[in-house]
């Protein structure tokens, strides 16, 4: 127990900054916030994307809050613009996360008792979904094998009850050292959504950073559309598709080991989505016939490696 308080101290010692992208959702921002406030970083940096439902009024009258205003640059270019500014501050740490999640008290000194262990450039805290374990983190990149995913050895499903050295993460929570962020650069504000956070882990893990996954910094999730019908799931959710067939395609392209990596591994994704849009089509939901050249066109893209918002 005095071994665990010292190291407390320790880490309360050490500048951190948090970093929250928020776009219309201002109940779920100001539950952040508050859990936030109870961690007590030293700065905590609000990018504001472009909110039209009050959210931006209510972070302008918050006194100890750094908030950001822009366009809707969507959660990669909320994260290049609040950790260019954390960069600014005197953080060692940057914490990354959406408006949709709420660190427990201690998830931040958690997270910290574990930053000066050596070449650990990024921490990530343990996710839950309705006191559930939720995670999509995974412990080794596949770059060869074009039939199988990039996402190997994930955590879902395993019991990890120690720190463990994995190699991708979310932005939801996690933390990026100085060094790694003046090393590696900021993330590709580009990608709009999708794909940012497994294109800057993988860049902070191939230029020879260590990154931890630590159980015990714990984190909430908010849980959308558990209520709805697959229909409805499929309706909120397609606008997204183009980004994800584009956004995997790039990080196939550009990082595959091999011709087949680069380019067959994402066909097989793209078939997948076509198959369901072909199937859904016919009857006027999911998917509608004008959403299959916007798909191919992602793939294209993605091959080009052409970036932005569609």
């Amino acid at each position: 127990m005095q071994k665990h308080t010292e190291m407390e101290k320790e880490a309360a010692l050490i500048h951190t900054a948090a970093v929250v992208v928020t776009y219309n959702r201002k109940a779920l921002l100001q539950q952040c916030i508050a859990a936030l406030r109870i961690n007590a970083p030293h700065d905590i940096i609000v990018v504001d994307n472009g909110c039209t439902d009050g959210s931006a009024e209510w972070l302008d009258q918050q006194t100890d809050l750094q908030v950001v205003h822009q366009q809707n640059v969507g959660g990669s270019g909320g994260f290049h613009t609040g950790i260019q500014k954390a960069i600014q501050t005197e953080a060692e740490w940057i914490w990354c996360m959406d408006d949709d999640v709420r660190p427990h008290a201690d998830c931040l000194a958690r997270l910290m008792e574990h930053a000066k262990e050596s070449a650990v450039g990024i921490l990530a805290p343990r996710r839950l979904m309705e006191g559930k374990v939720f995670t999509n983190d995974f412990c080794r990149y596949n770059l060869t094998n074009p039939f199988r995913s990039m996402y190997q050895e994930r955590l879902k499903g395993k019991i990890v009850n120690e720190p463990t050295e994995i190699a991708g993460t979310a932005f939801e929570g996690l933390c990026i050292s100085r060094a790694t962020v003046k090393k590696i650069g900021l993330p590709n504000k580009d990608f709009f959504i999708f794909c940012d956070d497994t294109d800057y882990c993988l860049r902070a893990y191939l230029s020879g950073f260590r990154i931890l996954y630590i159980p015990d910094a714990l984190m909430d999730k908010e849980h959308f559309f558990s209520n709805d019908s697959w229909q409805q799931k499929q309706e909120k959710k397609k606008w997204k598709r183009p980004y994800q067939v584009r956004n995997s395609t790039y990080l196939n392209h550009r990082y595959g080991q091999n011709w087949a990596v680069r380019y067959i591994r994402s066909l097989i994704g793209l078939a997948g989505y076509l198959l369901t849009a072909l199937v859904t089509a016919p009857f006027g939901y999911g998917y509608h016939w004008s959403d299959i050249p916007m798909l191919v066109r992602a793939y294209r893209d993605g091959v080009n490696e052409r970036l932005g918002k569609y």
